[in-house]
């Protein structure tokens, strides 16, 4: 494969964020292209200006660099073959849309909406699938030029569709799904190629983008297969040689087994909102290369250069790819198990004072005492914000001890356990991890209790729980003072029941 010759793109709309299906796209072009040495562009598709978001484009561009993409050419790298927005690419469609008219390829059609809901409403009468339906039909061209000029004269806006072949097939080897044909006769009539605000459409735009800007490859998803067709279409009447196409699987929902619908606020689907769960982006960019690509062997686990290397687009897969939520955080926990501390505790400690349990400026002495925190749940963290939850203990006063817990110290042994405890605990010169096991071990040896009848007591009375972290680290965490506090507090409880 020619590498000088290789140029993929993603051309994201900024209408919002940066979806997992998006992000999925983009990462495969820019994993075609860097496997191959070639060049990988981003261009931002934003003429639909009633559906683009302020920041829209900042936020697709931070994110993707987030993930820990680079681009060789973009709105914010200009190359040879810009602009790389289409709203400034207006220009350069005028010649072009003006050749297919000159050429008969093209036309000026003034049907009304009105005109074309009747047709369809027709249509589906005769149990038709709805189409268009050629306005000039049976004119010759003098009378197709008086029907113009009616039209104009009458103030109405054209839009230009072009002329679909007739009974022709089209087809394409596809990379992902192997060989694929169309009919011209099933896709639905002539096409718009210029709405009547003079802006062309996606496929219009998009072949001339990819034309211009010497695109070779084109990885996305499966939907857009029927659009392809249509550009095929267009390449054709300008005797364009077409990029190769691959159509990637679709995203279906591991819980319902529907495909990925933005519109399903069940499962998080934008790469912002990981990012605000305190996600690492080399995490979540594993996760999202195994949507539909997998590598040779049994391992998940690698690095974006790993990807690099090893990426083969003959094992992008025809099969629906199941995003699966607890997947993700599996493949997180194990990147936050391996990460270094100043990472973990740096995101952490975002989540704990957006939460409002440490203040927005914490002093040393606070930043250290969490430092502690976070490394307690470090190992069992599947995203940052779990933290918060995980360590709500040492947040929120607990109530009295109740159910399971209270049955668990309701007998003989807890109360002596808990008075030694507390004496012991109030006499400490240091009161620090070491020194606290140290006490529960000589309680054992003073006592003979030992077991869950000297842990339990004491983790309950505590922290009011009956599972968490190591019991000493626990303990030097609370504090002395909220330890002696909750050990008096169960106590009490325990004589007046």
């Amino acid at each position: 494969m020619a590498n000088d010759s290789i140029r993929v793109r993603y051309a994201p709309s900024p209408t919002g964020h940066l979806h997992i299906g998006n992000a999925r796209t983009a990462l495969f072009n820019y994993l075609f292209a860097r496997h191959y040495k070639g060049k990988f562009i981003i261009r931002i598709e934003d003429t639909d200006t009633k559906r683009n978001v302020a920041d829209g484009e900042k936020s697709q561009l931070d994110n993707l660099k987030w993930l820990g993409m680079d681009w060789d050419e973009g709105p914010d790298k200009p190359g040879d073959v810009g602009p790389y927005r289409q709203s400034e690419r207006l220009e350069i469609y005028k010649p072009y849309i003006q050749q297919l008219l000159d050429e008969g390829k093209a036309y000026e059609s003034y049907k009304t909406e009105d005109e074309l809901e009747a047709d369809r409403e027709a249509q589906r009468a005769r149990h038709e699938m709805p189409h268009y339906e050629y306005e000039y039909a049976g004119m010759s061209d003098d009378e197709i030029q008086a029907k113009i000029a009616e039209s104009k004269a009458q103030g109405l806006k054209p839009v230009i569709r072009f002329r679909v072949p007739e009974h022709t097939t089209y087809e394409w080897d596809d990379m992902v799904k192997g060989k694929v044909s169309f009919e011209s006769d099933t896709i639905g009539g002539d096409f718009v190629i210029v709405k009547a605000d003079g802006v062309p459409t996606y496929n219009f735009a998009v072949v001339l983008d990819d034309h211009l800007m010497k695109i070779s490859h084109v990885f996305r998803g499966d939907d857009h297969v029927a659009n392809t067709p249509k550009q095929l279409m267009i390449y054709e009447a300008f005797g364009w040689e077409a990029p190769k196409f691959g159509h990637m699987s679709l995203i279906i929902s591991k819980d319902t087994g529907k495909k990925l619908s933005k519109r399903d606020e069940t499962i998080l689907q934008f790469i912002e909102q990981y990012r605000n769960l305190g996600y690492l982006p080399d995490a979540m960019l594993n996760f999202i290369i195994l949507l539909g690509w997998s590598p040779v062997g049994e391992e998940e686990i690698f690095s974006l250069k790993d990807f690099v290397k090893m990426y083969d687009e003959k094992r992008l897969s025809k099969s629906p790819a199941t995003f699966d939520q607890k997947k993700l955080e599996w493949i997180n926990n194990q990147y936050v198990k391996s990460a270094d501390e100043d990472t973990i505790v740096d995101l952490a400690l975002q989540q704990l004072i957006k939460a409002g349990n440490l203040p927005e400026n914490p002093d040393a002495k606070t930043v250290e005492w969490a430092r502690k925190l976070i490394s307690v749940y470090k190992q069992q963290m599947s995203y940052m914000a779990q933290i918060n939850e995980m360590a709500d203990v040492f947040f929120n006063e607990p109530d009295q001890v109740t159910g399971e817990a209270l049955a668990e110290i309701s007998n003989d042994t807890a109360p002596v356990v808990l008075k030694e405890f507390a004496k012991r605990i109030n006499e400490l010169p240091i009161f620090d991890t070491v020194k606290i096991l140290a006490t529960i071990k000589a309680i054992q040896k003073d006592t003979g209790i030992k077991g869950r009848q000297l842990w339990m007591p004491i983790r309950i009375a505590v922290t009011h729980e009956m599972h968490g972290p190591e019991l000493p680290e626990s303990i030097e965490l609370v504090g002395r003072e909220k330890t002696l506090e909750h050990v008096n507090q169960t106590l009490a409880q325990l004589e007046q029941a």
